[in-house]
């Protein structure tokens, strides 16, 4: 192998790495398996199946054209398609950079249970040791003047380790972390499901997996829920395949890489639950709890019920939960890191500051935000914050992202762009999805989303969303307003 296709081959493994991490998120190793048993368990397989080709593989292929063809940061290639889109851009950034500031946290609580793990230390009530213990939780908004100095200190330790590693370029930092954190946490994964199949009950949990309720197929919310999870797990709309398609090399195989992306991803999704399955249909033999008690516990579950399956399985969780817990903490980082890397891009094209201090500067005012997630009423505000931005302003976004590059810009580029390298062909049927049928299935979405949250509204639920409303729009606009330092920015050439 030649020094030029060494080179190329390695960039290339690295987006790959990069990309299959930004994808097996914190989120993720939970979020799949609850969405699957509530929406009809093995039959929510077919609309989860059609929607990962009709939306999932289809709008990768949007962000890898698009970032590969202008080699440019979001904001700059927005502004290339017309000066106007420039604001929508910092939307779309700033939107994910929000995301990221609680995302953090939740990873912080892992880091923190990584350490209980060793001793199960959140003892016999872990729902109260977490609620009381670790978050000191309360819902006044008295608590966001009292500091948790644990949880504080957690989230600081993630954004250092987020910064080490995002100053570097593609392949020294994201690439080279993503190719040892995502074989090691695959294997991790197979090493708990595959104990977890060897429990008492594992097959209760399991079978649930594989036993269909064909009445969901007609269910509209059933489908809905099987698009809301592409979106979700492949983190469309986010712009980091974009992002990271921008640094590919010449000769890169684009529709090839998003189908080993969009595979990988469901595959460990798939695989993941039947672990949990297992590990839930453990739980549900030896407790007597009714499994879909636990399936509904929600977000708590990785810090609530599984500390009381540890409790539980004996001597082994003293290996398999110190496993468990770095696994979700591997997950976490590499999504972290995607998550900033657009728009660090941006800042440091548009400003022309060097990485270093791009990476710095957006890891401290991260940081500073994630210190209100920290509080004693930190986890009511993240809850409230997460309702927002996925289900307004990040949905919206990529219902934008599909009338830009399905109606505003010349489509027929993209399928060029794809078509140069890829063994795959893509053609007239793409088209045809991105320009009509996405629009309207993320704008169901969207509406359904809407709907839900405000359904749900409190007096302190409207207050904190009508404050993200004027943040999410204000910024993004001075953001663009900026003139560029960078005088190239200003070249729409393409």
């Amino acid at each position: 192998m030649t020094e030029t296709k060494k080179s190329q081959w390695n960039s290339n493994f690295a987006f790959m790495m990069a990309m299959i991490g930004s994808a097996v998120g914190l989120g993720n190793i939970w979020r799949f398996p609850k969405v699957l048993y509530t929406n009809g368990g093995g039959s929510f397989m077919i609309p989860y199946i059609v929607s990962l080709f009709l939306l999932g593989i289809s709008f990768v292929l949007v962000e890898y054209a698009v970032g590969y063809r202008f080699k440019r940061s979001l904001a700059r290639i927005l502004f290339t398609i017309s000066k106007k889109l420039e604001p929508v851009a910092w939307f779309i950034l700033f939107t994910v950079f929000l995301i990221t500031t609680y995302y953090v946290c939740v990873v912080g609580w892992d880091l923190i249970y990584i350490f209980l793990s060793f001793t199960k230390a959140w003892g016999a009530n872990p729902d109260v040791f977490f609620t009381q213990n670790v978050l000191h939780a309360t819902e006044s908004m008295t608590g966001l003047f009292t500091i948790v100095p644990t949880v504080l200190a957690s989230v600081i330790a993630i954004w250092f380790i987020t910064w080490f590693i995002i100053k570097r370029d593609l392949n020294e930092g994201i690439g080279a972390v993503s190719k040892v954190l995502i074989p090691l946490l695959c294997v991790i994964v197979v090493i708990i499901v595959a104990f977890s199949l060897t429990l008492p009950g594992a097959s209760v949990g399991y079978s649930q997996i594989f036993t269909p309720d064909w009445s969901a197929l007609t269910n509209l919310d059933v489908w809905l829920a099987a698009f809301g999870q592409i979106v979700f797990s492949l983190s469309l709309g986010m712009a980091i395949a974009m992002t990271y398609a921008s640094y590919l090399p010449e000769g890169s195989k684009l529709v090839d890489n998003a189908m080993i992306v969009a595979f990988s991803n469901s595959g460990f999704e798939v695989f993941n639950s039947i672990g949990t399955f297992s590990i839930l249909g453990f739980m549900a033999v030896t407790t007597a709890i009714p499994f879909n008690e636990l399936v509904t516990s929600g977000s708590g579950l990785a810090f609530v019920v599984f500390p009381q399956v540890f409790n539980i399985m004996g001597d082994a969780a003293y290996v398999i939960g110190p496993l468990f817990f770095i696994c979700i903490l591997f997950a976490g980082i590499t999504s972290i890191i995607a998550l900033l890397e657009g728009f660090c891009y941006s800042i440091s094209e548009k400003f022309l500051i060097e990485r270093k201090k791009t990476a710095t500067v957006v890891c401290i005012v991260g940081c500073l935000i994630s210190a209100i997630f920290t509080t004693a009423a930190g986890s009511t505000i993240l809850d409230i914050a997460d309702a927002f931005l996925n289900n307004f302003a990040l949905l919206f976004a990529v219902f934008l992202e599909c009338i830009i590059f399905g109606w505003i810009y010349k489509f027929d580029n993209l399928i060029e762009t794809l078509n140069e390298h890829s063994r795959i062909k893509v053609g007239k049927t793409w088209k045809t999805v991105i320009k009509y049928i996405l629009p309207i299935c993320i704008a169901g979405l969207w509406l359904q989303g809407v709907w839900t949250t405000i359904s749900s509204n409190n007096e302190l639920s409207s207050t904190v969303m009508l404050v993200l409303t004027a943040i999410v729009i204000v910024v993004p606009i001075i953001l663009a307003k900026l003139p560029a330092i960078n005088k190239n920015y200003y070249n729409v050439e393409n």
